[in-house]
């Protein structure tokens, strides 16, 4: 089922980044799409796109999120939505940011699933596209990111088990570093935000976005179940030795 069988998408976090460049993307192709974020005079820009439906949200109000979600009747569902953790030492983060991440990037990123794939079953027909991080799949750092995203890639690989029988097609996009503006949400200091992208040439929102569209491009026979998707000087995993004094 490629993406002349569909009609609809609905792709999250759409104000910036992956889900922004996700919904020209799709526009472009001729596809109605609903684009949720949370600033909405960026969502009202990319109506210059093409057929682009704004909807101001927080994907953590759950209740909202079903109210608006709920009604809406999609071929597509793309989760770009998602924040980062601090940088800081896990027992120094602040538990109101630790709540924030978890509850946008793995409660979020279900209660979307939960909202539409009924609509999805009923037809018969769908694909679901949650975008993950290699923070998911290698121990790499920041913990809380980490396993939010971990969850994301076990919620994607069992909802496949779930909807088996439905017509509907589960991909998870798992990008490297990647030039968006997730690194503001990680920390305040312009210095450890460069420190991110210096040294080597990092993947944009455009090449994810374009890993996105691809999976959704195949024949309905194919589901593309994992991308990993990083830039090419950059390697996940790896020891890393820190000193330790004696006791």
């Amino acid at each position: 089922m490629a993406l002349t069988d569909y009609q609809t998408a609905l792709v999250t976090g759409a104000s910036s980044g992956i889900g922004a460049a996700t919904v020209q993307m799709l526009a472009a192709r001729g596809l109605k799409v609903h684009a949720v974020a949370r600033r909405l005079d960026r969502l009202l820009a990319l109506k210059e796109c093409g057929d682009v439906v704004p909807h101001a949200l927080d994907m953590q109000e759950r209740d909202a999120l079903y109210d608006v979600l709920g009604d809406l009747d999609v071929d597509i569902l793309v989760n770009s939505a998602g924040v980062g953790s601090q940088f800081d030492p896990f027992q120094e983060l602040d538990p109101d940011k630790i709540d924030a991440t978890l509850t946008t990037n793995v409660a979020g990123t279900v209660h979307a699933v939960r909202a539409v794939s009924p609509g999805m079953v009923a037809q018969g027909r769908g694909h679901i596209v949650n975008i993950g991080s290699i923070f998911g799949l290698h121990a790499i750092s920041t913990a809380v990111y980490g396993a939010s995203k971990a969850a994301v890639h076990r919620f994607s690989q069992d909802l496949r088990h779930d909807l088996k029988g439905s017509g509907i097609r589960v991909t998870e996009v798992s990008p490297g570093r990647a030039a968006t503006e997730i690194f503001a949400t990680m920390t305040d200091d312009a210095k450890a935000q460069g420190a991110m992208v210096d040294g080597f040439e990092i993947i944009t929102a455009e090449d994810v976005a374009e890993a996105v569209v691809w999976a959704l491009d195949q024949p309905w026979r194919v589901n593309v179940s994992l991308i990993e998707l990083t830039a090419t000087e950059q390697i996940p995993g790896g020891v890393t030795i820190h000193p330790v004094t004696s006791r």
